[in-house]
């Protein structure tokens, strides 16, 4: 069989065309399954969860189960690149390599229903990767404890490494994750008489400033972690004191004891405001996700392995403060997320993001070559 990357290619513009948010992966989904419908029969098992799919990929004497993960949804941004195959829903992109990660993740797949290794394989399609969060509750789903596996690997896009390069580590690979809402309710009134209201203004910039001491001050220096704020609400005119305010943002630490630490300062800091400013205030979490830890053992073996066999170039990665919920799997079952080089110069996230699809063969063939040296 040949296995080009070409029709790949082509299947990652589909997909690129039609990004759509978290559990909202409709068109997404049913294209997918149009897809696994044109292949062989014999050999796979299609099972739907929500918007997410597996397949299962008989072996021809199966001791074990190895999974392939490939995330599904797009995030609420407007596109800015000059494809010819931008985006068809405005203000939906696909600017993480959702797109990629699903097309690697097919022709991994075909490979497999025309060679099939002694061991099982199963391809999970995840929705709602970028929020609210897919993973956690696919592994709480029957589809999935039907057929659990027994190690699973995945893999993601790296705008700023070349094409042929991977890069990885073993053990701690990307950060605890949290997103972080305030909201601060006082009393509005007018401009002119501010001794009558509670301003809200005042409150969460001052709450933002002392936010900010927490990093600098209530975590050790060799223990890595961030809190952001990106966004701030307050008011509804010029003269108007705001009896309202939110505050948006995100933490990541490298240590699930380093993001307690944290949260708990937020709570005193929060309030410290309530009392000094008599307002009150709540705080929502929103999502969650763990720690991305790499299975020490596995990892190393397939950084040597894929050195060693000459199909790309291994770099090993310093642990990174990005989000993923794949940590939900890995802390569940043993296996390893790896960064796949493409060559842009635009980040993740970025309107502008084009990833070198030349990378697309690469990651299919690396794959295909590892999984079937597993299942030998």
């Amino acid at each position: 069989m040949n296995l080009s990357p070409d029709p790949f290619i082509q299947i990652r513009r589909d997909l690129h065309q039609i990004p759509e948010g978290g559990f909202k992966e409709v068109k997404t989904q049913t294209y997918l399954l149009r897809y696994l419908a044109t292949l062989p029969q014999e050999r796979i098992e299609v099972k739907t969860w929500r918007t997410g799919i597996l397949v299962r990929v008989h072996g021809t004497a199966p001791t074990r189960c190895l999974a392939y993960r490939a995330d599904m949804d797009g995030l609420p941004i407007a596109e800015e690149t000059d494809y010819s195959f931008t985006s068809q829903h405005p203000g939906y992109m696909h600017a993480c390599g959702h797109d990629m990660h699903m097309a690697i993740s097919l022709g991994i797949l075909t490979y497999f229903t025309h060679h099939p290794i002694a061991d099982d394989l199963l391809f999970i399609f995840q929705p709602a990767e970028e929020g609210p969060g897919g993973a956690e509750p696919m592994l709480a789903s029957k589809e999935w404890q039907t057929w659990k596996p027994d190690l699973i690997f995945a893999l993601h896009i790296a705008p700023e490494l070349p094409v042929g390069s991977i890069a990885t580590c073993p053990g701690t690979f990307f950060a605890n994750t949290s997103e972080l809402f305030i909201d601060l309710v006082g009393t509005s009134g007018h401009a002119a008489r501010p001794h009558q209201a509670n301003d809200m203004v005042i409150a969460s910039s001052q709450l933002a400033l002392q936010l900010q001491s927490i990093i600098s001050r209530n975590v050790d220096p060799q223990e890595a972690a961030v809190l952001t704020i990106g966004k701030m609400e307050a008011g509804t005119k010029q003269n108007i004191i705001a009896g309202s305010a939110r505050l948006e943002g995100t933490i990541r630490a490298l240590q699930m004891d380093t993001m307690k630490r944290v949260k708990s300062r937020i709570r005193e800091l929060v309030s410290g405001i309530e009392l000094a400013y008599q307002c009150e205030a709540t705080i929502d979490w929103g999502s969650n996700y763990c720690q991305v830890y790499n299975d020490e053992h596995l990892t190393r073996s397939f950084m040597e392995w894929a050195q060693a066999s000459q199909l790309v170039h291994v770099v090993h990665s310093p642990p990174a403060m990005t989000g993923e919920d794949f940590g939900y799997f890995v802390r569940e079952i043993p296996g390893f997320m790896f960064w796949l080089g493409v060559d842009t110069p635009y980040g993740l996230h970025h309107a502008k993001l084009q990833p070198d699809e030349d990378a697309i063969g690469i990651a299919i063939h690396l794959m295909t070559s590892y999984l079937t040296s597993l299942g030998e």
